[in-house]
């Protein structure tokens, strides 16, 4: 039988996963996104243990930050036969990664207000 070690997320690592989420990211992104943060690099399954994610949800907040490139994997051959296990890291330094999300929230935000402003056009 082998050990292995877990990560779990420290109470300010949960509150950085909190705030991205109250700013719009999906929940199983900003965890997973906090808990590459805090790690150099880890498989799916410590992904999955590290953030109380199931495999589906693990594996849709990789899709959407492949998407981003703010992730890079590369594969590992398993320590017994069978598939490979990927290892996943940040392609990014998190500080990157956050300037990006403030970029895009403040487009949003900017968008909205021209959708604002248009509408008291049509109330004059």
């Amino acid at each position: 039988m082998r050990t292995e070690n877990v990560m779990y997320f420290t109470e300010k690592e949960e509150e950085f996963a909190n705030l991205l989420i109250e700013i719009g990211t999906k929940r199983n992104v900003a965890k997973v996104l906090v808990f590459l943060a805090n790690t150099p690099e880890a498989t799916s399954r410590a992904i999955e243990r590290g953030t109380d994610l199931r495999q589906p949800e693990v594996s849709i907040a990789m899709r959407y930050l492949m998407e981003q490139d703010w992730i890079t994997s590369r594969e590992s051959k398993a320590e017994s036969k069978g598939r490979p296990v990927k290892i996943y890291e940040l392609s990014k330094p998190i500080q990157e990664i956050m300037d990006s999300i403030e970029k895009e929230k403040k487009k949003e935000a900017n968008n909205q207000l021209a959708l604002v402003q248009k509408l008291r056009h049509y109330i004059r």
